[in-house]
């Protein structure tokens, strides 16, 4: 089905993890239309399956993505696979607005486009010995759409200096930044990102996809809307099975069994 991406799902307790592979190692996995359409078709597939509690996005031959396929945005032939369901903005917006935990899993390079999709995951893990940065300056670019998802998370001056300067960052610096959560060991790389995707799969389905799509909706409107809206998404989730379920395995001294409703 898919050309330039890898799929598979893993069975874990209380679900599945589902992992999706940028695989175009030969070029860094650099991203372009048809890479970025086709992961918004394995993230819808995904989200349709009941049993995926997290998604782990990572890139295939010890690097996660070395930014645009520059030959891809000036032009250059594509053969896609599927129908256009969107473009990298389009894919920006659908992980930022994802009601399953994204976590990006970071080895070698992460530049450009690449960051862009660490910035729009929910959680990022890096090795150590991984290499960040927004080198489009340096081409004459300017990383349009990846400012836009960064600026949520980096400081504004930070920002700038990354941007204007388009200087390389080591892992340590990106973990400074808050780019990334952790930067741990190489060797322990996977054992980090499957542990924190194991834990967030014991955790109520409907409470994390309801709370990540109220955490998406709060980010975009001032305050004075947020709170009114929230606490409508609050009152929504207690009439919830899982919400009841999680009350009362509270009350009585046990672990709650979760059904996603």
């Amino acid at each position: 089905m898919y050309h330039t991406i890898l799929y598979d799902v893993t069975a874990v307790e209380g679900g599945s993890i589902a992992t999706i592979t940028l695989n175009r190692p030969e070029r860094k996995n650099s991203i372009g239309p048809e890479m970025a359409n086709e992961v918004l078709y394995a993230l819808e597939n995904a989200e349709r399956e009941d049993h995926v509690r997290a998604v782990i996005l990572t890139g295939a031959g010890g690097h996660f993505c070395a930014g645009g396929d520059l030959g891809a945005l000036s032009g250059g032939p594509m053969i896609a696979t599927l129908p256009m369901k969107g473009d990298y903005a389009d894919l920006m917006l659908a992980m930022m607005r994802y009601t399953r935990p994204i976590i990006a899993r970071v080895e070698g390079v992460a530049m450009g486009g690449g960051l862009g999709l660490v910035a729009a995951s929910h959680f990022a893990i890096a090795a150590t010995g991984s290499v960040f940065a927004t080198p489009e300056i340096h081409r004459g670019l300017w990383p349009m759409m990846i400012s836009a998802v960064l600026a949520r998370t980096v400081a504004r001056r930070d920002l700038l200096e990354m941007m204007l300067l388009g200087a390389k960052m080591p892992a340590e610096e990106a973990a400074r930044l808050r780019i990334v959560n952790r930067v741990v060991p190489h060797e322990h790389l996977d054992a980090e990102v499957m542990t924190l995707a194991k834990g967030l799969a014991t955790k109520s389905p409907t409470a994390v996809a309801r709370g990540l799509a109220a955490w998406s909706k709060q980010g975009d409107v001032a305050l004075a809307e947020a709170l009114p809206m929230l606490r409508d998404e609050l009152i929504g989730l207690l009439s919830t099975d899982d919400a009841r379920e999680g009350l009362m395995a509270f009350m009585e001294k046990r672990a709650p069994q979760w059904t996603g409703q």
